[in-house]
């Protein structure tokens, strides 16, 4: 599924540089889902409360197709753990990732559907509980998500979607820990 979104996006690369774009900056935020983590090959070791993040992009559209340079930054506190004391433990992620959407034409509607996935790296980190420092580890990552955009002016779109957010397993202190997460985000877009 991702081979053909990079392809898509090397692709519609040069249709942008050449034909009339529209740049754009983004926020959202919204509900994290991070699903129980494997640590080591033991399922479920950590589970999670539900979190927050949220996501600042800029972009350029050109007709049905976007490409955006995104920053976000998510938390979700540790609601059980079997290798810590869970009380005040969260973990925390910065990403960093290059998206690409398209945007579903609707004739003569205000609401545009839309695909998108991303590739781009998470820095993840844990603290908290009984741990000593907070490890982190830096990892590729990639997403791919669903959603729709609201047109409620010439310049302003409001987004609601849903992205499945995959980073490589994180390593810390020698363990291998995973970190996906569903994410139900609410933003607004604005259009120059």
């Amino acid at each position: 599924m991702i081979f053909p979104l990079l392809v898509a996006g090397v692709c519609s690369a040069p249709s942008l540089a050449q034909a009339a774009e529209s740049p754009y900056v983004s926020l959202s935020g919204g509900l994290g889902l991070l699903n129980n983590s494997t640590v080591n090959g033991n399922n479920d070791a950590i589970k999670y409360k539900t979190g927050y993040l949220i996501n600042g992009a800029v972009g350029l559209k050109n007709q049905d197709v976007r490409v955006e340079a995104e920053i976000g930054y998510h938390r979700n506190s540790v609601d059980s753990s079997d290798y810590a004391d869970p009380r005040g433990a969260h973990v925390s992620m910065w990403t960093f990732m290059a998206n690409g959407y398209y945007d579903i034409p609707m004739k003569d509607s205000v609401v545009s559907p839309y695909v998108m996935g991303g590739l781009g790296v998470a820095d993840a980190s844990i603290s908290g509980g009984n741990m000593s420092g907070s490890p982190s580890s830096t990892e590729f990552a990639w997403q791919l998500g669903a959603g729709v955009g609201i047109k409620a002016a010439k310049n302003t779109t409001f987004d609601l979607g849903y992205r499945y957010l995959s980073p490589s397993d994180a390593k810390f202190d020698g363990a291998k820990v995973s970190l996906a997460s569903s994410n139900i985000l609410a933003g607004i877009r604005y259009s120059f």
